[in-house]
């Protein structure tokens, strides 16, 4: 007996609409215009015989038996996706992540050969870069990337919630009052807001920086504070090997949240067997960096 099977299209678009409940975010999902969405979820209900979203103020919600068909085809394809991606070859092991740069340099590489161990056959493209990650044309399947606040309508699992401290060589003494690191050049990687936030956050309301210095970039920053240059505010994840090598300690306890890092991605591309499993390891990975 031959299966009933409907269009897949209108199957994908219904899918990615249920999980979204928006026909707006579907569309962006699948490359497609509202309007397709649309005219795909009618026909599937048409072909159907019962209704899947009703309208609501907001937009879509799914009715009952959109809730009962969407739980049953998601897993199924996900099965046709896995198979599929089975047969594309070596190409379904690649990941590109687009990384921002500091994180890049002092947090993933040093640790991406613990991801290889476990994922032999995954090979991981890392492109160092702080622009915007353009994850809908498939620039990069994954992103990680520092925000102070996350943007609106993006999909993210957070890293870190590090606060930055202030970081220095061994030799350096510890800071018993916050202007005791006035003794050190104040590294920063902006036109010096972190400190003066640093030390108002320490009490010193009308910290003015005590010398002018061209701004560096985070990495810059922590490299001049390794080379003795002065001390740098840091989160923990950047600074981590550094201090554990015992090239860096902390100065203060004093601490100042100024932003997060987090893993960027499409819902569609992290189903991926592959890149599941490194958005797996990184989350398991970072777990000391995050408030319980």
């Amino acid at each position: 007996m031959p299966r009933y099977l409907p269009p897949l299209n209108a199957v994908r678009a219904f899918e990615a609409a249920g999980r979204h409940e928006s026909f707006s975010r579907a569309a962006e999902e699948l490359n497609v215009t509202h309007a397709a969405i649309s005219r795909h979820v009618r026909g599937l209900e048409k072909q159907l015989g019962a209704q899947l979203f009703r309208k609501v103020a907001r937009g879509v919600a799914l009715t009952e038996n959109g809730k009962a068909y969407l739980v049953k085809i998601t897993p199924a394809l996900d099965l046709v996706s896995e198979a599929s991606e089975a047969l594309r070859g070596q190409q379904t092991g690649t990941i590109l992540i687009s990384c921002e740069p500091t994180f890049a340099m002092k947090w993933l590489m040093p640790r991406l050969g613990e991801f290889q161990e476990i994922s032999p056959d995954v090979d991981v493209s890392l492109v160092a870069s702080s622009e915007l990650a353009d994850l809908k044309n498939h620039q990069c399947d994954l992103a990680i990337r520092y925000y102070s606040q996350v943007p609106v309508g993006i999909s993210c699992d957070l890293i870190s919630t590090s606060p930055v401290f202030p970081y220095g060589i061994p030799t350096f003494m510890e800071a018993k009052l916050p202007e005791d690191l006035l003794q050190y050049k104040l590294l920063h990687e902006d036109k010096g807001q972190s400190w003066t936030s640093w030390f108002a956050k320490a009490g010193h309301e009308n910290f003015q920086m005590p010398q002018k210095s061209s701004p560096l970039s985070s990495l810059l920053a922590i490299e001049g504070a390794l080379a003795g240059q002065g001390v740098v505010l840091a989160s923990a994840e950047l600074v981590a090997k550094d201090v554990e090598n015992g090239r860096l300690k902390r100065l203060s306890n004093v601490s100042l949240d100024y932003g997060r890092y987090y893993l960027v991605f499409l819902n569609e591309v992290v189903r991926k067997k592959h890149v599941a499993a490194f958005r797996q390891w990184i989350i398991n990975s970072t777990t000391e960096f995050r408030e319980n």
